[in-house]
This record gives structure tokens, C-alpha cells and sequence, in this order.
């Protein structure tokens, strides 16, 4: 019962952004997990779908993320860098926000790698495997990679709203919340999963086909 009351107040207070200490030990208890699980799975779906509906988002919206954060940290850090050394002065937070938009820029950048398949998968070595063996290696990558989607969402909820509810600022700023940076990371690991999703229905439908299942990636290719 205590789960399910848990289960409750986590939905109940995400919702209305009431958010205080007896939700916070409630993001912290195994209740978590069984919120958020679900929400991945529902939420990977859901990516799935407005990807097959939108290709434009398919293709483009996690290169977009890494492209324009990867140019506002190389911004802020040139910027910075000419007023410390040239006016003898330098913004408080420079030092801060490149860090957390770097983090931004990496997540996103491994959610787009899984679509390009470009993470560690030994495809010398599964090339040479039959199609039964090919198929059951890409189904495990699925596997563990959706697991670690779930496991990820479920933590950073928990740091998400722990930070929230610390009022936690940005180091050099005065009301720059650390949440705003943080709360992107169980969004990005949903769409990962969706990623993960899109490759397991690929998979399988090479499979029923006859196709061949391993390829030569790219990093940093177009698919």
C-alpha cells in the first residue's frame, strides 16, 4: 500500500509542481521505478510515433540539439576567454554553463549515436555470425540499451527533482535553476528509447526479410 501511496504522490505532485520533502523521499523510494518505468516505455512510444509521423524530427532534432549547444558553449567560452585576458574581467557564470550544456550536448549526441548505430556493437565480429546469431546479439543490444533508458530516467527524475526542490541556482548566476538543465536528461533517455524502439521493429523486419542485419556505420552519417 505504501508503494501505491508513493506511486500517487510522485504523479500527483509532478503534475502540480507541489513539490516538498515527502516527494522527494517518495521519488526516492522503489515507488520510483514503478512510475517510471511505465513512462519510458509509454514515452518511447509516443518518440516512436512522432517520428514515423514527422520525419523532419527523425532526422533532424537531436543533431540540431548537439550543433547550436555545441556553438553557445564555444560562444561562451570565446567570449570569456577574450574578456579575461584582454579586459581583465570575465562573467561569473562562464565557467559554470559550458559544463551543463556540454552534458546537454553528450546525451543528446549518444541518443542520436543509437540511431546511427554507431555505439560499441563488434560488428567485425557479429558479421561473421549466422542470421540467428546476428538477430538474437542486435535484440540483447535492445534489451539492455532500453533498460539502461529506464534506469536513467528513474535517477535523474530523482536528481531532477531533489535539485528542484533545493532551489538549487547555477553557480555565477542569481536565477538560473540547475534543474532546467538537468530535467533534459530523463526527456533525452525517453528519446532514446524511442530510438531503441525504431531499431528493434528495423531489426526485426530485416530479419523476416531476408536482409542483411549488420552494416557499416558511420559516425557521424546520415541514415
Amino acid at each position: 500500500m505504501s508503494i501505491l501511496a508513493d506511486m500517487g504522490t510522485i504523479v500527483g505532485a509532478t503534475l502540480s509542481g507541489d513539490i516538498d520533502f515527502k516527494v522527494v523521499q517518495a521519488y526516492r523510494s522503489p515507488a520510483a521505478w514503478f512510475v517510471f518505468g511505465p513512462l519510458t516505455v509509454i514515452g518511447a512510444f509516443l518518440v516512436l510515433f512522432i517520428y514515423k509521423k514527422v520525419p523532419w524530427i527523425d532526422r533532424h532534432l537531436e543533431r540540431t540539439i548537439i550543433v547550436y549547444t555545441y556553438i553557445v558553449i564555444a560562444l561562451i567560452i570565446f567570449v570569456g576567454v577574450i574578456q579575461r585576458f584582454v579586459f581583465s574581467a570575465q562573467v561569473p557564470w562562464s565557467t559554470t554553463i559550458p559544463p551543463l550544456l556540454f552534458m546537454i550536448m553528450a546525451w543528446y549526441g549518444c541518443s542520436y549515436n543509437v540511431k546511427l548505430r554507431t555505439h560499441l556493437s563488434f560488428n567485425e565480429f557479429r558479421s561473421k555470425m549466422s542470421p540467428n546469431g546476428q538477430i538474437a546479439c542486435l535484440m540483447l543490444d535492445n534489451v539492455l540499451w532500453f533498460i539502461f533508458c529506464i534506469i536513467v530516467v528513474t535517477t535523474t527524475a530523482r536528481v531532477t527533482v531533489n535539485t528542484y526542490d533545493n532551489f538549487a541556482i547555477v553557480l555565477g548566476t542569481d536565477n538560473v535553476m540547475r534543474w532546467w538543465f538537468i530535467v533534459t536528461m530523463p526527456i533525452c533517455f525517453v528519446m532514446m528509447a524511442g530510438r531503441v524502439l525504431e531499431n528493434t521493429f528495423e531489426d526485426l523486419t530485416k530479419y523476416r526479410n531476408g536482409e542483411p542485419l549488420i552494416e557499416q556505420a558511420v559516425i557521424g552519417g546520415d541514415v
